[in-house]
């Protein structure tokens, strides 16, 4: 009996070879080193993935639910791509869907940042604004059954799309760039949690390599997964949206696992701010508002090592660029508006340079 591949089959085919060929193009994305005092002995990595075509750490996760779409058979010719997100992983996914010439359409609070929306649109996708981050669930699984879509839903399959195993995930990228340095081991990895894919990945891997490394996430305030990970397994619904874009979230999402991570800090907003802007005087590096909540962990991490007269390394993210926050984070009168002081956090800082020790706690 012959059976007949069928026309769908030969579509999706063709589409993983489009997005395999798409990462065959692209290079790895920089492991910089941040200069710090030498005699702290302690030496810290960023990894920049605002280089990625889509100028952001969300560029990986949207290739691995394109890819996990493609191959559940999710992912059709004809598919209307729908999405909830806060705009990073939205630029993304409208990448790819343009990549494969699919509809796309974002559903995202009407705080996003001007410059994301306009990322969205410049390749090819709609978004659909609402007024609370609470409602982007609803009204995504709404818009995809309408219109016979595909509701990628990042929340739920971030932790499973990507293989913590390997396969050029960031983790093993890390550890590949770090080969040659001094601590080619570190001592930490920072991230924050959006999805929790990330923090997934990455300490899944440890665990499955066997790597003394540990990984500290960080949370914004009002953030539900920073008191979820202390015990509270369904999270508080604060009904709260975080103020800092890409990270935080008003509800444990089902890609969250607190069972890989070793340790959370809840970070203030204006803290996040504070670290942003120092790195861009520190290193050059112009970062959006969730790397500079990494960096709020990372230096409280290095006070601790330099306390205890301990050498190693410790890699964070750059999650993306700074362009895309000029009339929010970087507007002095936005952050006014909003109530985000900086300043405060920005004195700790600098006290934490010249002394090598930590006195945030007290801000």
């Amino acid at each position: 009996m012959k059976i007949e591949r069928t026309a769908g089959r030969d579509w999706a085919d063709h589409a993983l070879r489009k997005i395999t060929a798409e990462n065959n193009r692209s290079a790895d994305t920089h492991l910089y080193s941040v200069p710090l005092p030498e005699h702290w002995g302690v030496q810290l990595y960023l990894k920049d993935e605002s280089t990625h075509r889509t100028g952001s750490l969300k560029h990986r996760l949207a290739r691995s639910l394109f890819l996990f779409g493609l191959v559940n058979g999710w992912i059709r010719e004809d598919t209307t791509i729908v999405e909830a997100s806060s705009g990073s992983t939205a630029v993304s996914e409208a990448y790819f869907a343009q990549l494969l010439g699919l509809p796309f359409i974002a559903v995202m609070a009407r705080t996003t940042s001007p410059e994301k929306i306009a990322l969205i649109e410049q390749f090819g996708g709609s978004c659909l604004l609402v007024d609370h981050a609470s409602e982007v669930y609803a009204t995504a699984e709404e818009v995809a059954a309408t219109s016979g879509g595909h509701y990628m839903d990042q929340f739920t399959y971030a932790e499973r799309a990507t293989d913590w195993r390997g396969n050029n995930n960031i983790a093993e990228s890390i550890f590949g760039q770090l080969a040659l340095e001094e601590h080619a081991v570190p001592d930490w990895i920072v991230v924050g949690a959006g999805t929790g894919g990330t923090s997934a990945t990455i300490g899944r891997y440890l665990r499955y390599n066997s790597h003394p490394t540990r990984l500290l996430v960080v949370d914004p305030e009002n953030s539900a997964f920073y008191p979820g990970w202390r015990g509270n397994s369904s999270g508080p619904a604060t009904g709260l949206p975080s103020r800092i874009e890409g990270i935080g979230r008003p509800r444990m999402e089902p890609s969250f696992v607190p069972s890989v991570i070793d340790h959370m800090i809840q970070v203030p907003d204006a803290a996040s701010i504070a670290a942003m802007r120092h790195l861009r005087t520190l290193a050059g590096l112009h970062a959006g508002p969730s790397t500079g909540t990494n960096l709020w962990g990372v230096w409280q991490l290095i006070a601790g090592m330099i306390a205890e007269g301990r050498q190693g390394s410790i890699v964070s993210l750059m999650c993306d660029g700074g362009e895309r926050y000029a009339g929010n984070y970087y507007s002095t009168g936005w952050l006014a508006s909003h109530g985000l002081e900086p300043e405060p956090y920005e004195a700790v800082i600098t006290r934490f340079f010249d002394t090598g020790s930590w006195d945030g706690d007290e801000v």
